[in-house]
């Protein structure tokens, strides 16, 4: 081989062993470093701190004494409750009274509502008090109530309707006049977590109709109910004359009928279809028939009477269907409400379920049209909370109960108006007795922080003796501001000035330059981990 041919193919052999030489040691760099890194990872880290346990708080957590969700409430004086001295106090009593029978008969757990368990105080207070004059019921509410003025959240008053038990004509057998049926609950309605036998079960929530042993449809609606979708089943009760008496005696959720041959049977409230309650009355302002302002339910009767094609439509747009239960009651007695007793007329009232117990005072006060439709008529009425209904929603919404008959159902009926409530709390909650029992807090250490951080007077600085001489002078070009008082204004002698002390910043932070053989060990030592 000549010289030259051995002469590149050495220095060709001696490159490519340099690149072999390269990509190795490269490879060991690289598998070298992931090496001390996983050493470092699983040998070398640092051990976990134990989770430091949550703060205690200096003041125990205290429940609530009193919440209601969407409620606003204002604690009142007693004399700040306007006509509470003017009230029949004797028959509010009497009425609470009633319901405190129930309450006293509990066996169970009271609800898991600020006022279930609290109302029972007074409640045994009233079991052996048979008062019969007006000023010892007086001061038996003052003394075991506080009034608390309470009202939808932003919003000043209440808001009452009025309901009644209707007095119908009926017959026990179906006729060519009496044709309406009036029907009790079905055996294949079904409500989760109740009892198809269960008494009374609730207006609200899903219902359904239950076929074989496990499937479950949703029930059926008015308009189904009325083309006969449960006719002939042997659940009629007794037949009326007229679609309207009906749908009214489902809105008040109680009637009478009576027979010719003299006999009355009371009906009650027993379930519902499981549809939302739909009122008629917004129907036919929405569409424009009846104004606002004259709405009431002798012009909803007297418009269905009219038109009866137009009524069956328009009880169709309310699709909740309630079926009826007799009771066993005398025509001396009154309905019977959700609380499980007789109602009082003019002293009891529905409201939310959700919200309210029942048992619980309301005292109502404002202008009802009561003597008339147009009247004014003062109303200041202690009533009670007996009952409820699936239209009454709200914190402060009450559904006034004024008996039996045709002169309660044309008061009740123009009833859709603002008023005030006033809910009468046992002592037990009131938030003031409650407030009593809270600690009081530590002293602020405002003087463990002046000691730390000393501030200077600015009466006594140098720096500003010049300033405070001379009085200042608002710039012409930035006018005073609302509010702010000018030095130049004379202060009265005795007026006592607030000044604010000025806070001294920190100190800047020195610049050290770090030591440079020292940062090098501190690097050596972390390479050789």
């Amino acid at each position: 081989m000549a010289p030259e041919a051995r002469i590149k193919n050495f220095l060709k052999t001696s490159a490519t062993a340099l690149c072999a030489g390269a990509v190795a040691l490269s490879s060991f760099s690289l598998g070298a470093e992931a090496a001390r890194r996983h050493y470092r990872s699983h040998h070398h880290h640092r051990p976990e701190l134990p989770a430091a346990p949550p703060r205690a708080l200096p003041y125990p957590q205290l429940p609530l004494p009193f919440e209601i969700p969407g409620a606003q409430y204002l604690p009142l004086a007693w004399a700040d409750v306007k006509g509470w001295s003017d009230d029949n106090h004797l028959a509010a009593y009497k009425t609470f009274r009633a319901s405190c029978r129930t309450i006293n008969a509990q066996t169970v757990a009271a609800e898991p509502k600020a006022l279930a368990g609290s109302l029972s105080e007074p409640c045994r207070a009233a079991k052996s008090l048979e008062l019969t004059d007006d000023a010892k019921a007086k001061s038996f509410f003052e003394e075991n109530f506080a009034p608390l003025r309470i009202s939808r959240l932003g919003e000043p008053d209440g808001f009452v309707t009025g309901y009644y038990e209707p007095v119908l004509e009926g017959s026990r057998t179906q006729t060519d006049i009496f044709n309406v049926p009036v029907y009790r609950r079905p055996s294949n309605l079904f409500v989760r977590g109740y009892k198809q036998d269960s008494v009374s079960l609730p207006n609200k929530g899903p219902v359904y109709r239950k076929i074989g042993r496990r499937k479950l449809v949703p029930y059926y609606d008015r308009g189904e109910i009325e083309d006969g979708k449960i006719a002939g089943r042997g659940l009629e009760i007794a037949w009326l004359k007229d679609p309207t008496d009906l749908l009214f005696a489902q809105i008040q959720g109680s009637a009478r009928i009576k027979f010719d041959d003299g006999g009355t049977v009371r009906l009650n409230y027993d379930a519902y279809n499981g549809y939302p309650y739909t009122a008629v009355g917004r129907v036919l302002i929405e569409r424009g028939i009846i104004p606002k302002e004259e709405m009431s339910m002798q012009k909803i009767r007297e418009w269905m009477a009219q038109n009866p094609d137009g009524a069956k439509d328009l009880r169709r747009q309310n699709r909740s269907y309630i079926f009826f239960r007799e009771v066993n009651l005398s025509d001396k007695e009154e309905a019977v409400g959700a609380q499980g007793i007789p109602l009082t007329a003019g002293r009891s009232i529905a409201v939310d379920k959700a919200l309210h117990v029942y048992g619980t005072p309301f005292f109502i006060e404002g202008e009802l049209p009561i003597d008339s439709e147009r009247a004014k008529t003062p109303f200041h009425r202690l009533m009670i909370a007996q009952d409820t209904g699936s239209a009454i929603i709200g914190p402060a919404r009450a559904d006034l109960y004024f008996g039996a008959g045709q002169e309660a159902g044309r008061v009740s009926g123009r009833l859709r108006h603002p008023m005030h409530f006033v809910m009468l709390v046992p002592k037990g909650l009131d938030p003031s007795v409650r407030g009593a029992r809270l600690p009081v807090p530590d002293p602020r250490p405002s003087e463990k922080i002046a000691k730390l951080s000393p501030q200077t007077d600015p009466a006594k600085d140098p720096k500003n003796t010049a300033a405070a001489a001379k009085p200042a002078e608002p710039s012409k070009a930035e006018p005073v501001k609302a509010g702010v008082a000018s030095s130049a204004v004379p202060q009265a002698k005795d007026a006592a000035v607030s000044v604010a002390s000025p806070v001294p910043l920190p100190e800047p932070r020195p610049n050290i330059k770090p030591d440079r053989e020292q940062r090098k060990r501190v690097n050596r030592r972390s390479d050789q981990q």
